[in-house]
C-alpha cells in the first residue's frame, strides 16, 4: 500500500480508534471507488440531488481543456481597455473568487477583480473600464439580479444602451435565468457550466476559473495541482488525504468535537471563507452539523472547551502560528496539520475538501449536496419585502427598550445592555454551544475589528466558539447550518440604518424602482430572524441606527 502523503499529518487523542475504524469501513465498502462511479447508495437511497451533483470530481481534467476559451476571452477585453472586474454574485459563486483575488493579487496588465458593495464600488471604479461578471448557477438569486439591474443602468448612462451589454459577461447554468437575460441584454460572452456541479463545489469550474483567469492567475499550474489532487483522491485506502480528512472530521463530529476550526499561514487565510460556506451548507441539515469557525484569532489553550477540531494550513516556510498551534497540540486538542509548497497548492485543497466534506456528510448520514433550509429565510424575506410594497414599511416588531441609539429586540424582560447581553449568553453552554454574529451592517475595516473584538470577548470569557458573517451574503454559506444543524446555535443579529442607499431598479435599463437596497437587506435580517426563531434558535437583535461603530462599541462594553 502506498505511504499516506507526507503533507498530511494528524494529531488525534483519543479518537484515532475510531477514526481507523471509520477508514477501514470506507476501504471495505470501496466508498470512494463508488463515489467516483456516482453510487448515490452511498449517502441515501433516493438519487435526487445527489447523481446530478457529481460533476466536480472531474473539473480539474475537463476544464485543462476550457483553458483556451477562457484565455482568448481575457485576451479579449484587455485589448478592449478593461483595466477592473466587478464580480455579481453570492455565496458559491463569489468566495472562490475573493480567494483567488486576496491570495494572488492582479497580474501586471491584468484586471483589478473586486466582490460588490454596490456604492463603495461605484465611487471607486471608472465604469467605462469596469467588466461586470454577473454569476449564479440558478439564474435567480435576488441580490444578483439587483446588482446587474443597477449597474446595467449606470454602464448604460456611462456608454449608451448600445454597448451597455458588452461590459457584462454571465456564468451560469445551461436554460437559467440569466442565459435568457444575458441574450435579451446582449451580454459579451456567457459561459455555461456544467449543471452537474453545485454552487459550493465549484471553485474549480467557470464560476472561479473566469475570475481567476481576468487577475492573471496560472490556470493550468492551478488545474494540474487539482488533478493530482483528484488522483491521490481517488483510492480506497488510507493514501487517500481527502477520505481521512473526511473521516477525522466526522468521527470527531460524532464524538462531540463537532467545531471545526481553521487556522491558516497569512498568504492563505482567506481559502477560510471558502471552507466555511462548503462545510457550513453540506453538512448543517437533518439535526446534525459541522460548524466550521474561520478566521478566529488563536488563544491560549485554557479559552477552549473540548468541542473544537483544529486544521492548521501552513504554507511552506511561515511559522506565523507554529507556537499556538503546538501549545494546543501538547494540551491535547486534536489538530490536523496540512502544508502546502505554495499559493498554487490551494488548487490541490479545494479538490481535497471537497472530498473531505462529502465523507464527513456519509459519516453523519446526510446528503452534503442539498440545502434544505437555505429556502425558509428567502421565503419570509420575500414575504417582508411584499408587505413593504403593500404598506410601505416591512413589519417591524416592537423593541424591548432602546437606549443611547440602540434598539433591542428580543424576548428577555431586561432593560439594559448588559443584562440583555448576559441573559442571553446564559442560554449557552461551553464544549455544546456557538454565537453567531450576523452583521447586517457595511463592513469596513474598523466594523471587523469591532466584531472580532466581540467575538474573542465571548469565547475568552464563556469558551464558546464564535462565528462572523456579514448579512446577507452569510445566507447563502452559513445560513442553512444555522437552521438544519442540532440547534446550538446562538445568534446575535446586528442591523443598522443605512447610512447611504441605492434604488434597485424594477427592471435593467429603466429608471422605475420600487425599493432600496437598504430596506431589501433589512427584509433579508428580518426573514433569517423569523426562519431561526421558527426553527427554535435563540436570537437577540441590535440596531443600531447609522453610528455603527459607538454601537458595536456598546456591545463591547456591555460584555464587560
Amino acid at each position: 500500500m502506498p505511504e499516506p502523503q507526507t503533507d498530511f499529518a494528524a494529531s488525534l487523542p483519543g479518537y484515532q480508534s475510531q477514526v481507523a475504524a471509520a477508514l477501514k469501513e470506507l476501504r471495505d465498502q470501496k466508498i470512494i471507488s463508488r463515489i467516483w462511479a456516482r453510487d448515490h447508495t452511498v449517502w441515501k437511497p433516493d438519487p435526487i440531488e445527489i447523481t446530478n451533483r457529481l460533476g466536480w470530481l472531474h473539473s480539474p481534467e475537463v476544464m485543462l481543456g476550457a483553458i483556451p476559451e477562457i484565455t482568448a476571452f481575457v485576451d479579449e477585453v484587455r485589448k478592449d481597455g478593461f483595466k477592473h472586474a466587478l464580480l455579481l454574485g453570492m455565496g458559491g459563486s463569489s468566495l472562490a473568487p475573493e480567494v483567488f483575488r486576496f491570495t494572488f493579487g492582479v497580474k501586471k496588465g491584468y484586471l483589478d477583480l473586486a466582490v460588490l458593495a454596490v456604492l463603495a464600488h461605484e465611487r471607486r471604479l471608472d465604469l467605462s473600464k469596469t467588466l461586470f461578471i454577473v454569476s449564479t448557477k440558478s439564474g435567480g438569486t435576488v441580490e444578483t439580479f439587483s446588482f446587474f439591474k443597477y449597474f446595467y443602468n449606470r454602464a448604460m448612462e456611462k456608454v449608451g444602451r448600445e454597448k451597455a451589454g458588452r461590459h457584462f459577461v454571465a456564468v451560469t447554468d445551461p436554460g437559467s435565468g440569466l442565459e435568457t437575460t444575458a441574450k435579451e441584454y446582449r451580454f459579451r460572452k456567457t459561459f455555461l457550466n456544467d449543471p452537474d456541479i453545485g454552487g459550493r463545489y465549484s471553485a474549480l469550474s467557470y464560476f472561479g476559473l473566469v475570475p481567476a483567469a481576468l487577475i492573471g492567475m496560472d490556470l493550468e499550474k492551478l488545474l494540474h495541482r487539482a488533478k493530482k489532487m483528484a488522483s491521490d483522491c481517488s483510492a480506497d485506502g488510507e493514501e487517500n488525504s481527502g477520505a481521512r480528512l473526511g473521516a477525522i472530521m466526522g468521527e470527531c463530529a460524532a464524538a462531540g468535537r463537532d467545531k471545526l476550526t481553521l487556522t491558516a499561514s497569512p498568504p492563505v487565510a482567506h481559502f477560510g471563507a471558502w471552507v466555511e460556506q462548503l462545510i457550513a451548507e453540506s453538512t448543517g441539515k437533518e439535526g446534525k452539523g459541522i460548524l466550521p469557525v474561520d478566521g478566529e484569532e488563536l488563544g491560549s489553550p485554557e479559552v477552549y472547551a473540548d468541542d473544537r477540531l483544529w486544521v492548521y494550513l501552513k504554507l511552506k516556510g511561515d511559522s506565523t502560528h507554529d507556537k499556538k498551534m503546538a501549545a494546543l497540540k501538547n494540551a491535547g486538542q486534536p489538530v490536523v496539520q496540512i502544508e502546502l509548497n505554495d499559493t498554487y497548492d490551494l488548487g490541490g485543497e479545494f479538490f481535497r475538501w471537497e472530498m473531505a466534506t462529502i465523507v464527513a456528510g456519509r459519516s453523519l448520514n446526510i446528503n452534503p449536496f442539498d440545502q434544505p433550509n437555505v429556502e425558509s429565510a428567502k421565503v419570509l424575506a420575500r414575504n417582508m419585502v411584499a408587505t413593504y410594497q403593500k404598506e410601505g414599511k416591512l413589519p417591524e416588531s416592537q423593541p424591548a427598550f432602546e437606549a443611547n441609539g440602540i434598539a433591542v429586540f428580543t424576548n428577555l424582560t431586561v432593560s439594559n445592555l448588559q443584562t440583555a447581553l448576559r441573559q442571553f449568553l446564559d442560554h449557552a453552554s461551553a464544549g455544546r454551544s456557538y454565537v453567531a454574529l450576523q452583521a447586517y451592517v457595511p463592513p469596513t475595516s474598523e466594523t471587523d475589528s469591532l466584531l472580532n473584538s466581540i467575538r474573542l470577548r465571548i469565547r475568552d470569557v464563556r469558551k464558546l466558539a464564535t462565528t462572523v458573517g456579514y448579512g446577507p451574503r452569510f445566507l447563502h454559506s452559513t445560513g442553512q447550518l444555522h437552521k438544519g444543524d442540532a440547534g446550538h446555535g446562538l445568534f446575535i443579529q446586528i442591523t443598522s440604518d443605512a447610512v447611504e442607499d441605492a434604488a434597485i431598479p424594477d427592471h435593467a435599463g429603466e429608471p422605475a424602482s420600487a425599493m432600496t437596497f437598504g430596506v431589501l437587506k433589512l427584509a433579508q435580517a428580518l426573514g433569517d430572524r423569523q426562519a431561526l426563531l421558527d426553527a427554535g434558535r435563540k436570537v437577540i437583535r441590535f440596531h443600531l441606527e447609522k453610528d455603527v461603530a459607538n454601537g458595536l462599541k456598546q456591545i463591547l462594553e456591555a460584555l464587560g
